[in-house]
């Protein structure tokens, strides 16, 4: 049996790891949930998962955790033809590391206090606050880029697809401008040409959908 992976389609951090799995080649069995129903507030769900967040994984043996970060780690680690995606080489691991835990605690966060506002109508515009702390966001991306093809070095990691997953998100609030951050925007492209980026296009484009119907 295939693992389970439950998501919010919109959610980047599911995004991540549906891009994760293409990568490795796994098939997963998708199961999606419908925040606006409550559907990762029902008893069931929160057994699995008492933070109530998206993506949670069931492997196949029943083994049941959420994070992200810590399921794309585990994916390659466990179905993962060889650890170039997440590197056993201690160094460069710890690259890999630091940049999970920089979206984790700012890239992310930053855009999702912006998208959940105005989702949640608490937010009608983007202020210039929110302008400024993702150009912030963009330009340390932008120097963890300096002399480096990929996120983390000269190769694809799971880095790559978590931050690209969130710096689509804040594309859609503040559109990178290529003149002040160049290596971001060529990173960006460079990522969507990618066969893995098909695991974020659908939930991108509906996250689109959902801003623009707010703020229209």
């Amino acid at each position: 049996m295939a693992p389970i992976l439950y998501v919010f389609p919109p959610s980047p951090a599911a995004r991540s790891v549906l891009m994760t799995a293409k990568a490795i080649g796994l098939n997963l069995q998708v199961k999606p949930l419908d925040f606006f129903k409550g559907e990762h507030l029902t008893p069931e769900y929160l057994e699995m998962n008492p933070q109530h967040t998206v993506p949670t994984l069931v492997d196949d043996d029943g083994f049941t955790f959420w994070d992200s970060h810590a399921i794309n780690a585990y994916l390659v680690s466990r179905y993962g033809k060889s650890d170039d995606l997440y590197p056993r080489d201690i160094k460069r691991r710890g690259v890999v590391n630091q940049r999970l835990h920089f979206d984790s605690g700012v890239a992310s966060t930053t855009g999702s206090r912006v998208i959940f506002g105005i989702l949640n109508d608490s937010k009608t515009s983007v202020d210039q606050e929110d302008v400024d702390n993702v150009n912030q966001v963009y330009a340390w991306l932008d120097e963890f880029l300096k002399g480096k093809l990929w996120m983390a070095g000269d190769s694809v990691t799971i880095a790559d697809y978590n931050l690209f997953a969130s710096t689509t998100n804040l594309n859609i609030i503040v559109p990178i401008d290529a003149k002040k951050y160049p290596r971001v925007a060529a990173w960006v492209k460079k990522l969507e040409s990618r066969p893995e980026a098909e695991g974020n296009k659908k939930g991108l484009a509906l996250l689109v959908t959902m801003i623009k119907s707010k703020l229209s």
